[in-house]
């Protein structure tokens, strides 16, 4: 029998329910919202949806989640309709769970520690730079960027070469980004309707599966060219190709295309879509902006920013904490119950499936002082709004326990790093007229084409206004 958070032994009380009409109305609507609705009506307890066959429970107490994701890891696991869709782009690998999660988990986590990614810093920094000053060309010209492209783009051409070692053409690491933008909006409509047998269309279904194939079509090619001609190198894909599974045989093409998507996946979609929230939040925020670009003027002056700058790069830490809490982007993470369970004092039988929101339970009031206010300040300590330490699971952007993302400390490192190189060298001003609205894809982004005006930030160039 599982732990029962908030209830005592033998004491299972009834469930509360959101009826079928009003789920699935919310749910086409607005999903992430309707979730957040739904845990805030059930204050913090466990709630079912009403989805005709389908039953999901949602969780999103934080006592509960740590219950799920670490303190009985092993009887909620990744499998079920809710990852059949996401098996289509990532196959089974880290991003899966059982036999072939082990295996990539323990192949690629050395290469995701806080040791190892000091040792690539100085070649993130450097690239980054590289890859940002070629946006001088669209400030002497006064043209806008694409916000979302841009941010993947420099992710991309860092991910290219301080993990896979360069073994991408540009042009190839460069048709990975629209690709991995189609499947990410295609997927909602399978997680939306997981009860709807594969032989039957949903929307973009089609769309889905070009997306996949033009992935493939860039990253099999690569994984066979480093297969037959294996190498002595540290980059992720030179370590796959001379890992073996745990019965000594070599890891086949399919494993090894498998585990470089879930890679780039976690090394690069949550840092690109949390970079292009961060121009829109400045925007709507003039004082954190003053303040951020305050900090990256007294630490790194004019550039390059640097790997030795990122712990003096406080504010902005903050900033981007604060942005990982209201936009996470793995805002949905579903698991399948194994065995009978209880949580919460709700009992819930094997096979059904439990929805965990980051984006839900990073809002809650009950944990979290004006949960809808963007305030980087609220992470000057780690205190909540009771004045006692906050709980570890009311904020897990990057998930928790042994599923935890790879990417959490490249994260911690690429992106202030991304920041600030791109505010000691430019002004950025958005031109796209808002508000600004969510789109709701795999992971959270903002709905259609961001513009960003590009301006220097020294008087030593030809400048354009933005």
């Amino acid at each position: 029998m599982a732990i029962s958070i908030g209830a005592g032994a033998g004491t299972a009380r009834r469930v509360r329910s959101v009826p079928i009409r009003r789920a699935l109305r919310r749910l086409t609507e607005d999903p992430a919202e309707a979730l957040l609705e739904f845990a805030q009506e059930a204050g913090g307890e466990v709630v079912r949806l009403e989805l005709g066959p389908f039953r999901p429970y949602l969780v999103t107490h934080p006592d509960h989640v740590q219950q799920v994701m670490r303190l009985e890891w092993t009887n909620y696991q990744r499998v079920g309709m809710f990852w059949r869709p996401l098996e289509r782009l990532f196959g089974h690998s880290i991003m899966g769970d059982g036999e072939p999660w082990r295996t990539s988990r323990d192949i690629l986590q050395p290469l995701f520690t806080t040791r190892y990614i000091a040792t690539i810093a100085e070649e993130v920094s450097a690239r980054v730079a590289g890859r940002i000053e070629e946006w001088d060309e669209h400030a002497r010209a006064g043209r806008s960027i694409d916000a979302t492209a841009e941010m993947s783009g420099i992710l991309t051409y860092i991910v290219n070469r301080v993990l896979f070692g360069d073994k991408l053409s540009r042009e190839d690491a460069e048709r990975i980004v629209p690709a991995f933008d189609l499947v990410s909006h295609s997927l909602v409509y399978r997680f939306l309707m997981p009860f709807m047998p594969y032989f039957i269309r949903v929307p973009r279904d089609r769309a889905c599966l070009r997306g996949v194939k033009q992935i493939d079509d860039v990253v099999f090619p690569v994984v066979e060219r480093a297969m037959a001609n294996p190498d002595d190198g540290l980059d992720v894909i030179s370590v796959l190709c001379r890992s073996t599974n745990p019965d000594g045989r070599p890891l086949t093409a399919k494993q090894i295309r498998d585990a470089l998507v879930s890679v780039y996946a976690a090394s690069s979609e949550t840092t690109a879509m949390i970079l292009t929230w961060l121009w829109l939040i400045l925007e709507e925020h003039p004082d954190v902006a003053a303040r951020l670009q305050a900090e990256i003027d007294e630490v790194v002056g004019d550039g390059p920013a640097r790997p030795e700058h990122v712990p003096r790069l406080a504010y902005t830490r903050m900033v981007l904490l604060e942005s990982l809490r209201l936009y996470p982007s793995g805002w949905l993470l579903p698991r399948q119950v194994m065995e009978d369970a209880e949580i919460g004092g709700v009992r819930i039988k094997a096979g059904a499936t439990v929805l965990i929101s980051s984006y839900a339970t990073q809002r809650l009031e009950e944990f979290w002082d004006r949960p809808n206010e963007f305030d980087p300040e609220r992470f000057a300590s780690d205190k909540g709004p009771d004045g006692e330490r906050r709980h570890r699971y009311s904020y897990f952007p990057f998930g928790g326990g042994p599923h935890k993302c790879l990417g959490e400390h490249l994260f911690y490192v690429e992106a202030p790093l991304v920041v600030a190189a791109i505010l000691s060298r430019y002004r950025i001003s958005v031109r796209t007229p808002g508000p600004f609205t969510v789109a709701w894809a795999a992971s959270l982004r903002p709905k259609g084409r961001i513009e960003l005006g590009v301006s220097f930030a020294g008087r030593d160039r030809s400048v354009v206004p933005s």
